[in-house]
């Protein structure tokens, strides 16, 4: 037997022919393999354009509403406002968007794209990963998209680039860390309308109880409490340090924590749970 696996047989069952997969895949071949699985998914976008809904004119119409609708009775001014809720909205929006994750899996297990993978000779990992990897493709658009936007209504950066890099940075691997738990819902639930629902009873609450949008001065004591220690309004806060001003590290750190925290618990349950379905 060489170190090199090779592909083996077609295996016969019944009147079907069935390929077996390879005995052994390398990493750089599963790298590969992610990549192009991630490519696939953002080609679709060329034959799909609605896609752009949710990352690009949801984004926008969120900052546009947001800024002056509520800018003048909360800072005096859209443009005062914007400077503060600019980096709750990105916030927002990049959990909002990790449901594209769990809807994008849940319809490729609903189509059988994974059955007819299951054909290949790919490794296991990379059609889960290659969706993953594209959504945080879509993900830097979103929040690329936003900071131009804002720019255009007044928003200015305080800090300096590597600011605006670690704001980046952030607030795709806290999305990353996040998406784990959206990837476990859509292995559990039956479709992808359920994904979204879950999803939406879940993140509105979180959303709207954070100092994302407004301070937290302004809330009930007790929603103080909640707030202080959400993390939603830890992940704001340390986005507007590096956009704007104010404290970095110790809301980075915290934020940094959670991610480590949602990955450490619900990535080996969405691994297992998609190894199960797929």
């Amino acid at each position: 037997m060489t170190a090199t696996a090779t592909a083996r047989a077609p295996v016969q069952r019944g009147q079907a022919i069935v390929p077996s997969l390879s005995a052994r895949i390398t990493p750089l071949q599963g790298l590969r393999q992610t990549m192009s699985l991630a490519w696939r998914t953002l080609v679709q976008i060329k034959h799909n354009p609605f896609e752009l809904i949710d990352f690009s004119v949801q984004p926008v119409m969120f900052l546009l509403l947001f800024t002056y609708v509520f800018g003048g009775a909360i800072s005096g001014s859209p443009r005062e406002y914007l400077t503060f809720a600019l980096a709750g909205i990105i916030v927002q929006n990049s959990l909002f968007t990790t449901l594209n994750t769990g809807v994008g899996l849940s319809t490729d297990l609903e189509k059988g794209f994974f059955d007819r993978l299951r054909a290949l000779p790919i490794a296991r990992f990379s059609p889960l990963a290659g969706r993953i990897v594209a959504d945080l493709v879509k993900q830097a658009w979103s929040v690329a998209m936003l900071l131009g936007v804002g720019a255009l209504l007044g928003f200015r950066v305080g800090t300096n680039v590597f600011g605006v890099l670690g704001a980046f940075g952030l607030v795709l691997i806290s999305t990353l860390a996040i998406s784990w738990s959206i990837v476990l819902v859509s292995m559990i639930v039956a479709s992808p309308e359920k994904v979204q629902i879950f999803g939406f009873i879940v993140l509105f609450p979180l959303t709207f109880t954070s100092n994302a949008f407004v301070p937290t001065a302004s809330m009930p004591g007790w929603l103080q409490a909640w707030s202080n220690v959400n993390p939603v309004t830890i992940l704001s806060d340390a986005i507007r340090g590096l956009l704007v001003s104010g404290p970095v590290a110790t809301p980075a750190l915290q934020s940094l924590l959670w991610a480590l925290a949602f990955t450490v618990v619900f990535a080996p349950l969405a691994v297992r749970a998609f190894k199960r379905r797929a």
